[in-house]
């Protein structure tokens, strides 16, 4: 049984896809996923890694500042759609599983033209354009932030369900905690606080944590940094027993696991990760990112008290050694910041999303 799986352009988009995927095979070992994606975006590095079989089309977004070149985005979205009709001849779908981006948009009309069951996953508190447009004529909407579905126009039909955003499950234990501290070399009293701006890295949080290294980091904090690769060699010098600075860490539970504190970009899968950790966080939106729903989503987490907002026009050096002094000097609101944290974590969405369509899929059969 065939199962589309759409969604890209990003690894925001693409991660969670491949985590359902994951958990439906292990549910329904049935079920063969094959992913439809993009070939300039971070798919054509990810999904040839994978055990996944996978098409790669010449999808492009809307480009809204430079108009003449939409009719890429036309011509790449015909040719998509016959080679989605011929993929589709070859076996019918049991359903089109949609996890945002542009990549997304045409395997999903394909679905709903061709009365296909869709199932959507949104990631962020604010819903993307696929998932505002789809989520009408969906079967389900799974949704990583429940304030989501006020923004949503669902159909009458449409089941949505507060699942969560699908992360490997943590292991919190004690034990798990005193093993990481001791990889980082890190004395079991001493405040950590984990700095990381995504896959790629941040040069605006970067150059806010270079700002106090100069100034001068308390002795009673240390930091496990990561640049991104592309920032590394710009920043490796600050590396000290203190001061951890790592181009990208692999794999990242071995920071989560040893953090007292974790100073982020707010992207919807990184919210995840601290939130099943536990971890309190300082989130500093990428102003940039699409329909800003980064801030959308700091200001989210910040709301349920599990977060500090602090916007990248407000952020350097200084307002970091503010904000991150305050927190270690406050043990109980970090706590209380904590137990927010976990109330909106949800380390067994990708289980409860894989029940969900396997249940959509089989009873269909």
């Amino acid at each position: 049984m065939r199962v589309f799986f759409s969604g890209g352009g990003t690894g925001g988009h693409l991660y969670p896809g491949l985590a359902i995927a994951r958990a439906l095979v292990a549910r329904a070992p049935e079920v063969r996923p094959h992913f439809i994606g993009a070939l300039r975006g971070i798919e054509r590095e990810v999904l040839p890694t994978t055990e996944f079989s996978h098409t790669l089309l010449d999808l492009h977004p809307l480009y809204r500042t430079a108009p003449l070149r939409n009719w890429r985005t036309l011509t790449g979205g015909l040719s998509a759609w016959r080679t989605i009709g011929r993929l589709a001849t070859e076996e019918r779908p049991a359903c089109v599983v949609g996890t945002g981006g542009y990549a997304a948009a045409a395997a999903l009309a394909w679905g709903r033209w061709n009365g296909v069951p869709l199932v959507l996953h949104e990631c962020d508190s604010f819903p993307g354009k696929v998932t505002r447009l789809f989520a009408p004529r969906a079967t389900l909407v799974s949704l990583g932030f429940p304030e989501a579905e006020a923004r949503l126009d669902v159909g009458e039909r449409t089941g949505v369900a507060d699942f969560g955003n699908p992360i490997v499950p943590p292991d919190t234990s004690p034990e798990r905690r005193a093993a990481a501290r001791a990889r980082w070399s890190l004395h079991a009293e001493t405040f950590t606080v984990l700095v990381v701006g995504g896959s790629q890295g941040s040069a605006a949080l970067n150059r806010g944590v270079a700002q106090w290294c100069e100034l001068g980091i308390p002795d009673s904090i240390s930091l496990i940094w990561a640049t991104g690769r592309a920032h590394y060699d710009a920043h490796a010098h600050f590396n000290s027993p203190r001061v951890r600075v790592e181009p990208y860490l692999s794999p990242i539970a071995d920071a989560y696991a040893a953090a007292d504190l974790a100073v982020t970009r707010a992207g919807a899968m990184t919210i995840a990760e601290l939130c099943a950790w536990g971890i309190p966080s300082v989130l500093v939106p990428l102003p940039t990112a699409a329909q800003d729903h980064q801030a959308h989503n700091a200001r989210t987490l910040a709301a349920a008290g599990a977060s500090i907002h602090l916007p990248e026009r407000e952020y350097d050096g200084a307002a970091l050694n503010e904000t991150v002094g305050e927190l270690q000097r406050q043990p109980g609101v970090r706590d209380t910041m904590a137990r927010a944290a976990r109330v909106r974590g949800r380390p067994d969405a990708s289980a409860r999303i894989a029940e969900a369509i396997a249940t959509l899929v089989l009873h269909r059969a």
